[in-house]
């Protein structure tokens, strides 16, 4: 395991101006780069916030040589929610575009994923990777089973991402105990091509890194894809049974504990 940049700081929010700064990574990153929109993003403060955020955890990535007074210290997020959380706000956010009844039928310990991101300056170096150490303790300390979240492709146009979205169903369709599907009204299917015509390297070429590292893990995709006109992009719902990871990636939530 790499050590912690001495400069980085991994933690839980818990101050109102963390929450703030998290909220302006992410309108730096789904607002101002990727061209998302919502009814609670603040344009004039440059925060991106919705009415989930005050019942989830937030893990953030804290570079201390950056000005936390201008908000700009937080240069990596995950946004994490409890099973027991969710029950007191009514609901998980991924519910608004997939059917979880399967989930939670299960009587396994979840844990919703959502918000993942990292500033540009970071990406490529371990900043991502820190995250993902700091959300293995978080599974281990909660006893997490599943997790469970929405990811995303870069824009809306259903037929520029067939194939990478065909490949996803063809190879990595969850099994059926986890398969949630995306609700009714709003299911777009992802068997848009037949298997034996997919070239998977160019379908993994179009697959954004978050998504390729929950692959790498041993996760799966829900039925359908979801395309979020608001926020510009073409959602998925990834899972990973964490009692089926194998043990490569398993290290990643071992921290080095027998």
């Amino acid at each position: 395991m790499l050590p912690l940049d001495p400069h980085f700081r991994l933690k839980l929010a818990d101050t109102q101006q963390e929450l703030r700064a998290a909220q302006r990574l992410r309108y730096e990153v789904f607002v101002a780069e990727l061209g998302g929109d919502g009814p609670l993003v603040d344009h004039d403060a440059r925060l991106e916030a919705d009415e989930y955020d005050p019942y989830y955890d937030h893990l953030i990535l804290i570079d201390t040589r950056r000005d936390a007074d201008a908000l700009d210290h937080v240069v990596g997020v995950y946004r994490l929610l409890r099973d027991e959380k969710a029950a007191e706000f009514g609901r998980f956010y991924s519910e608004d575009e997939y059917d979880l009844s399967v989930l939670k039928a299960g009587g396994r310990s979840l844990l919703e994923l959502g918000r993942s991101c990292v500033h540009r300056d970071y990406r490529g170096g371990p900043a991502l990777y820190h995250l993902w150490n700091g959300l293995g303790d978080y599974v281990l300390e909660h006893g997490v089973e599943i997790l469970f979240g929405v990811a995303s492709f870069h824009g809306t146009d259903v037929a520029a991402l067939a194939e990478p979205l065909a490949y996803l169903h063809h190879t990595h369709l969850a099994p059926a105990a986890l398969r949630v599907r995306v609700q009714p009204q709003h299911f777009q299917s992802m068997d848009l091509m037949p298997a034996d015509q997919i070239d998977r390297r160019r379908a993994m070429l179009a697959m954004p890194a978050l998504i390729k590292a929950y692959l790498r893990l041993g996760g799966f995709v829900g039925e359908g894809a979801f395309v979020d006109r608001a926020f510009n992009t073409i959602d998925i719902c990834l899972l990973m049974d964490t009692q089926a990871m194998n043990a490569r990636s398993k290290a990643l939530y071992s921290r080095g504990r027998a």
